[in-house]
């Protein structure tokens, strides 16, 4: 809820007050801390994050993020400074003071993570274990996410986007085999989707934050490839399980238009599923 409108005097003094305030938290978090990949930090002249990163790392644009920082009168909500005091690992009292300077009345209780999933959908999902499977919307953020892709995967609670997660993420930058041909192929399937929703500038403005983030995005970006996201095949050099090489499936879901269920299954002629079953420990189902 929105607090009380304060004198010229006092948005002043708040304004400055935001503008200090986040600068110095997001002084204090380096990339390593964020999670980021080692190749997309090189070179930086501070030790901190930069302004674009925390933006993107939010899933908020960079430029309403800047406007925060610089303590502009925005629109604001708690679910966004949420994730920015995810994101610059604010305690408890420091994400009560970022609600205050923000105008918001600090919420009393943590609020409920987590989009809502139907119960048949969560169950399919559930069910695939020990095989990896997560559901994403349209803009490719994590709604929901199997154990075994949390491991297989690396995907951590801060994750929300796997395109961000792809091109900023240490652990999965790490462990996936062959890197930059991914790297085109997640490209070309995200730029594929924003076609099929010609009138959502939510896409644009995920390519724009990709691209002041990651200099590899934003190579590939320009080069307009195309990718079909119906199937394909990944390989994880995991830390613990070795190599595993999985075939996946994306399926369309009626019911949740732009929401798609990313379902994996250990290759044939591989030792995938007997690394993945001990891994996990328990006995991959049959499937009939």
């Amino acid at each position: 809820m929105e607090i009380a409108k304060l004198p010229p005097e006092a948005r002043a003094r708040r304004s400055v007050e935001m503008r200090e305030f986040l600068r110095s938290r997001r002084a204090r978090v380096t990339p390593a801390d964020a999670g980021m990949a080692v190749g997309d930090v090189r070179g930086r002249r501070t030790p901190g994050l930069r302004r674009e990163e925390v933006a993107v790392l939010a899933g908020v644009g960079v430029s309403w993020y800047t406007w925060l920082e610089q303590g502009r009168e925005i629109n604001v909500s708690g679910d966004v400074l949420d994730a920015i005091a995810r994101v610059l690992r604010m305690d408890g009292a420091e994400r009560e003071h970022l609600y205050l300077l923000a105008g918001l009345n600090p919420p009393q209780a943590p609020p409920v993570s987590g989009r809502r999933v139907p119960d048949d959908l969560r169950q399919v999902i559930d069910s695939w274990m020990p095989r990896p499977a997560y559901l994403i919307d349209r803009h490719w953020n994590l709604v929901t996410v199997n154990r075994a892709a949390a491991l297989v995967f690396g995907y951590q609670e801060h994750d929300h986007n796997c395109l961000v997660t792809f091109f900023t993420g240490a652990r999965y930058r790490s462990s996936l085999v062959r890197w930059r041909d991914a790297a085109q192929v997640i490209v070309g399937q995200f730029r594929a989707d924003a076609a099929r929703y010609p009138q959502d500038s939510e896409f644009d403005r995920l390519a724009a934050d990709m691209c002041a983030t990651s200099p590899v995005f934003a190579e590939i970006w320009a080069e307009h490839r195309i990718c079909d996201a119906s199937s394909g095949s990944k390989a994880v050099a995991h830390p613990e399980a070795g190599e595993l090489i999985f075939d996946y499936t994306t399926l369309t879901l009626p019911h949740l238009p732009g929401h798609r269920l990313m379902l994996h299954t250990p290759a044939t002629g591989t030792r995938t599923e007997q690394r993945l079953t001990a891994l996990l420990g328990a006995t991959v189902p049959q499937l009939g």
